[in-house]
């Protein structure tokens, strides 16, 4: 073996190892950023008093239709595919409506955003800090809706997620508005 020869072959092992090295980093960042499936964000972005209505025989009777924007945010690479949800609305942890969120599908890295329909009815409700709240114009309403599905990442691999939404917010019975909404 001439020196020539043992000289090539070491360059030829040093481009070797450092195309490994090259290669090891893309797989890493491509294993660290792309393959990271994170749970999608479920959220109210704006909501209206579509129709309201209440009795004035009774001071704890109202009748409401809200129409809600849900958006679901999707961070991934892959799409989000989910399942039938129920969303519910509650007042001080009692349930006084509740809709379905229709199954679909989110695409990658979108946000998709369509209207919902509540009917929220307070006839049931034997709270007696119900009255006491509309008497002062002000309802304080909570909803909780879970978004279950799989994020499908090349159409190979399949995860398992869930979307939770918690929302609170309020509703001036003055002006008919929902006021203070927020969502985590």
């Amino acid at each position: 073996m001439s020196k020539g020869e043992g000289r090539s072959r070491k360059k030829c092992l040093a481009y070797v190892a450092a195309f490994l090295v090259f290669q090891t980093a893309i797989i890493l960042v491509f294993a660290l950023t792309v393959m990271k499936i994170k749970s999608p964000k479920v959220r109210f972005n704006a909501m209206v008093v579509e129709s309201f209505s209440s009795n004035n025989n009774t001071a704890t009777s109202i009748n409401m239709r809200l129409l809600a924007q849900l958006t679901i945010k999707n961070t991934n690479f892959g799409h989000f595919k989910y399942d039938n949800a129920t969303l519910v609305v509650f007042y001080n942890g009692v349930p006084l409506g509740e809709a379905l969120i229709p199954r679909g599908r989110t695409k990658a890295r979108k946000t998709q955003r369509f209207n919902i329909n509540v009917d929220v009815s307070t006839d049931t409700l034997s709270d007696t800090n119900l009255g006491n709240d509309i008497n002062s114009g002000i309802l304080r309403l909570s909803s909780q809706a879970k978004l279950n599905g799989k994020v499908h990442l090349m159409k190979i691999i399949k995860k398992k997620k869930s979307g939770q939404m918690n929302c609170d917010w309020t509703v001036n019975l003055g002006n008919r508005q929902v006021e203070n909404l927020r969502c985590n």
